[in-house]
């Protein structure tokens, strides 16, 4: 009983400047990941904002093409009583505008959700021990004269 709790002690002692070098090791991973991370996520904002923008253009062409045929004609883009367009290309057009419209709204999504990781990590990459001392400004005096 003695021979291994002797053992025990000797593993565990042994084992506590492994814990701490993994603690250490970890909080420089997380630092790592923080500090780079929020740069991957940076350029995933720029990315999908970029997408978002081409979808949009994709989808401000079919609606454009959509208003001119409703210009060329008096009842070029009637609709019908299920609320479509009469014509098939007009109702093709428009559908396809608003698939590209829905497209550039789940980049966009994307790219807030992104921005919102950025700032976290951002936050996260702060070292508030390692900053600048604050640096107070002169005293002022503020105050109000009314002569009577």
């Amino acid at each position: 009983m003695m021979r291994s709790t002797m053992i025990f002690a000797l593993l565990i002692g042994g084992a506590v400047p492994a814990m701490r070098g993994q603690a250490a090791q970890r909080e420089s991973f997380q630092r790592a990941v923080a500090h780079n991370g929020k740069w991957l996520t940076a350029l995933g904002v720029a990315a999908l904002t970029i997408f978002a923008e081409r979808e949009h253009s994709h989808s401000r062409r079919e609606w454009n093409a959509l208003l001119d045929i409703c210009r060329s004609a008096q009842d070029a883009c009637a609709l019908g009583p299920d609320g479509r367009y009469l014509r098939s290309d007009a109702e093709q057009l428009y559908q396809r505008s608003r698939a590209y419209d829905r497209r550039a709204n789940r980049w966009l999504l994307g790219a807030q959700a992104s921005l919102l990781a950025t700032t976290a990590l951002f936050i996260i990459d702060l070292h508030p021990a390692e900053g600048p001392d604050n640096i107070p400004f002169a005293p002022m005096q503020v105050g109000l004269r009314i002569p009577f």
